[in-house]
């Protein structure tokens, strides 16, 4: 059950359907409760929401937005995700408890700066917390 949030927020993501390219996003959009993060643009094509308990205390003492560049956060979150489905599709080796599914995070499109910010943020947190290598 302890790993039934961060699949909940993976799948997330999975559910996501985006069809436009260019995706920005105002933080003033964005919801901060307890430890539920909420991301969603106007039109809701896309939603993230993260409830891992302890995530915001968390992000609350990592690098501000604005420190790394969306470039950057891109690359990373291309990386991450790679090597996350690269587990998830070899659950006899990792196991089906912290990589259930794969993660649709499409490398040619502009999710913008917010979600790649906490795409990031968040796998960061995967890995501090259950000692995981994604790199």
């Amino acid at each position: 059950m302890k790993y039934f949030l961060p699949l909940l927020f993976l799948a997330t993501i999975l559910a996501c359907s985006v069809q436009k390219q260019n995706k920005d996003l105002d933080f003033e959009d964005s919801e901060i409760t307890n430890d539920t993060i909420r991301i969603a643009n106007d039109s809701l094509e896309y939603e993230i929401i993260i409830l891992e308990p302890g995530f915001s205390a968390w992000l609350a003492t990592q690098r501000p937005r604005g420190y790394y560049g969306q470039t950057y956060l891109e690359q990373r979150n291309k990386i991450f995700v790679t090597n996350y489905n690269i587990r998830a599709n070899n659950p006899s080796q990792f196991g089906t408890d912290l990589y259930p599914m794969q993660i649709n995070y499409e490398f040619d499109i502009d999710y913008g700066y917010e979600v790649n910010y906490l795409l990031y943020n968040y796998f960061v947190y995967f890995q501090e917390k259950y000692r995981q290598r994604l790199r």
